[in-house]
Formats: C-alpha cells, structure tokens, sequence
C-alpha cells in the first residue's frame, strides 16, 4: 500500500488519512481469504435483510392502495410492473454492470481502474436515467396501453408512473449505488440505505394515501422522496477521501473501454428485465383476454407473494457477487464454487418456505391485500398456481447470476432467457386455448420446472472445467 500513503506524508491528518484507506483496502482483500461461509453470512445476510424490508414495503404499499383506493388501484398497479421493469432493465445495466467490474479489478488490485469505474458509473446512471424518463413521459399513454391498460385502470397506472419518471435519475443512481457500495466491500452500508428507504418509504406511503388520501400518486410520491433522501447519504459516503473509493475530479468522464465492459456485464440483468417485461405485458393481456381486470389484480397479488420471498434470493445473489467476482478475478477457483454451493442451498431453502406458506395459506395472503371476494378467490388460486414449484426457481437463479458474476455475459443471458422467453412465453399463449384462465396460471410453474431441469446440467459442465483449473488457496 506504499504507494497510497506515499502521497499523503508520515504524521497529522495526512497520516491518519493514509491508515482509514488501507483499513478499506484490507476489506476488499478480506474477499480473498476470509472463510467463505463467513463471508457470505457477511455479505448476503445485510442484502437479504434489505430486500426483506423492501418485499415488506411492497406489501404495505400495495395493501394501503388497495384497502383505501380499491381494486381497481391494484389492477392499475399491476399494469406498471412492466415499465418498471424496464426502467430497472436500465439501471441493472449500468449498476450490476459496473459492480461485477469494480469486484474484479479489486480482486486483481487495480484500484486505479476501480476508481473510474465508479466516475463512469455515475456519468452512465444519469445520462442513462434521464433518457429513459424522457422517452417514456413522451409516450405514456400509449404505453400503459401496450401494457394491458384498459379504460378502468389507465388513470391509475398513468398517476404512478407520472411520479415515478419524474424522479427516474434519482432511481436509478440510487440502485445503482448500492451496488458500487456491495462491491466496494460494504455491504452493511448498502442495507442501512435500503432500510432506510424502506421505512421512509412506509412511513411517508401511510402519510400521503391513508391520511392526506392522495391516492396512487401519494404512493409513488412516497417512493421517489425515500429514494432521494437515500441517496443524499449514499453520494456523502462517496464523497469521503477516506475510502478506497471516492468521488473525486477526473473521474466522470465516460472511457470507452470501461462503458464496454461495463454494457458487457451488463446486457444479461438487463435483457433478462427486458424478458420480465415483455413477459409481464404479455401475461398482462391474457389476463385481460380470459379474465378481465380482476384477473390482472390476481395476478399483482400473486407476483407480490412470489417477490417477497424472491427478494430473499435476490440478497443472497447480490451478497455472492463481490465473492465470486472478487476470487474469479485472483484465480481461486475453489473458493468462488464454495461460494456458489452455499448460494444454491441457502435460495432453495428459502424458497421452500415460501412454497410452504403459499400452499396453506392462500386466501389469508390474498385478504392482505384487498377485502374484494371476487379478487380474493381469484387471488387465493392464482397464489397455489404461481408457487406451485417455487422451490427449484432459487437454484436457477443463483446459477444465472453466477455466470454474470465471472464475465460468462452469453451463458448467463441465455439461461435467462431459456426460462422465461423461449418456455414462459409460448406456454401462456397455448395453455389457455385448453384451459383459459387457469393455463394462463399453469405456464408458471411448467416453465419454471424446465428451466430448472435445463439448468443444471449446464452448471454441472462447467463445474467440471472450473475443477479441472485447480485452485490457488484451499482455505
């Protein structure tokens, strides 16, 4: 580390300075040697607690809007899953993206690269986020109804997302920091801002639609005012010269070579939220077709269910990512799969649970939601058909992502899009020529089982290279 302290001289402030930087570099080394199972406890434990307050979150938002709203409000939320999607398709791009990058180059002790990696990434995030909401204010209407918008639930879901593109760069940059944050080998500060957020978020939600009864503008209101106050702290963190990585000058302007490695890792969260959304508009309009708009709130509520416990997942998959990345960046080839094993068993036993509680209790999760008897009956057997093998989706997941984490961007996207473009897809659109409604429900599972039993065999191929490398530590 001499050549950090090197600059900052030997005594006062200056010294103290060059010790707080070397203490945050020993943290991103740790990546390298601390117990593996320690690590992902360490890592994946603060993002899973984040995404379990966010997966609280939403289910208080959506049962708020529906309770006081009414139905038709969580129809209308529904019909904005898709472009929220697609909006964080675009912030998965450049913020998973620089992460991954950010993981290897401190797994190779690059921090120079690092730094600008992180300049980069605020430059991507606004330009990106403010072209995005531009676009989208530009052809609102039209695009709710691409979505599944019908006359009923148009207003609601144009309210929503009015609010929400108004404050898109501030979304985006915000997600985007947590993850710059998680790499940087923070992840206890990355679930400080989420919470944060989060009980913003539910505090301010209550405030604006069941006191002030400002509808479903209030909850979207709610949402981009937490983000922006998370994010003032978040830019604070960033901005001390204390850390290994820091905002500084020099660092903003965009480099080619970065930008294409960053959109290099990125393209597969990002066409994989892509699929989501197409999947969703797609899943929207059947619904519509076979069901009507009760239909499409059955399935808000059901997707809400299967999220809270997807979110688990998805904070043991953000909590892998610095350890894969770092440890495929140094060669210890051993460590990333014991990282990866662990990964696989701690989402599938999650998922478990969550298929447990889905299966016994379908109507309690549905009267959460609404007191509306059609919804809740819709509901009730749309949450059994959407969890019916939730169980093998963890494995599926993980493993995806693991090939994102260690630069394989093509396996990775195409794992991705095996589950839901090439099985999802066509099987909703056949199944409901047998079954109506209920094979619109059926897709689900059947598309994810097979995409489990195409996975595995994937992964086992590759473990078996990985194997024949060898590896550099043993601990």
């Amino acid at each position: 580390m001499s050549f950090l302290c090197g600059k900052f001289g030997k005594v006062g402030k200056k010294h103290y300075l060059c010790t707080l930087i070397m203490d945050n570099t020993q943290k991103a080394l740790e990546l390298g040697h601390k117990p593996v199972g320690t690590l992902l406890l360490q890592y994946a434990l603060p993002a899973v607690v984040a995404m379990t307050a966010s997966s609280l979150y939403n289910i208080i938002d959506r049962s708020v809007i529906g309770q006081v709203v009414g139905p038709e409000a969580i129809a209308g939320l529904g019909i904005t899953f898709p472009f929220m999607n697609l909006s964080a398709a675009f912030g998965a791009a450049v913020g998973v993206g620089a992460s991954t990058c950010i993981s290897v180059k401190l797994g190779q002790r690059d921090y120079g690269t690092a730094q600008h990696l992180l300049g980069n990434t605020v430059t991507l995030n606004l330009v990106v986020g403010f072209l995005f909401m531009v676009v989208s204010f530009l052809f609102l209407d039209p695009i709710l109804r691409f979505f599944g918008a019908s006359d009923d639930t148009l207003p609601y879901a144009r309210e929503f997302m009015q609010v929400i593109l108004a404050g898109n760069m501030v979304t985006h940059m915000y997600f985007g920091m947590n993850a710059v944050l998680r790499a940087a080998g923070k992840p206890q500060h990355a679930m400080y801002a989420t919470l944060f957020t989060v009980a913003c978020n539910i505090v301010l939600v209550i405030m604006f639609v069941w006191w002030f009864r400002w509808g479903i503008r209030g909850a979207a209101l709610a949402t981009v005012l937490s983000q922006s106050l998370a994010l003032c702290w978040q830019m604070r963190l960033f901005a001390d010269k204390r850390e290994l990585l820091h905002l500084k000058r020099g660092i903003y302007r965009l480099k080619a070579d970065l930008v294409r490695n960053i959109v290099a890792i990125g393209v597969s969260p990002f066409l994989m939220q892509t699929t989501s959304c197409v999947i969703v508009i797609f899943m929207n309009n059947q619904f519509v077709r076979y069901g009507g708009d009760m239909a499409v709130g059955a399935y808000s509520i059901a997707n809400s269910m299967a999220m809270v416990f997807f979110m688990f997942v998805m904070g043991v998959t953000q909590g892998m990512q610095p350890i894969v990345g770092y440890n495929y960046g140094a060669q210890k080839y051993d460590r990333m799969m014991r990282c990866l094993w662990l990964s696989i068993a701690t989402a599938t036993i999650i998922l478990l649970v969550g298929w447990a509680l889905s299966m016994l209790f379908p109507r309690q999760i549905a009267r959460i939601f609404t007191t509306d008897p059609e919804l809740i009956d819709l509901a009730a057997r749309g949450i059994v058909f959407d969890m019916l093998v939730f169980f093998v989706v963890g494995s599926q997941a993980v493993t995806t992502n693991f090939f994102q984490c260690i630069g394989k961007v093509k396996i990775s996207i195409f794992l991705s899009l095996s589950r839901q473009l090439f099985m999802l897809l066509p099987m909703a659109y056949v199944f409901p020529l047998f079954w109506k409604l209920d094979g619109v429900w059926a897709a689900m599972p059947a598309s994810d089982f097979l995409a489990f039993a195409f996975t595995i065999p994937i992964l086992m191929w590759h473990i078996r290279k990985f194997k024949a490398y060898g590896t550099k530590d043993n601990h």
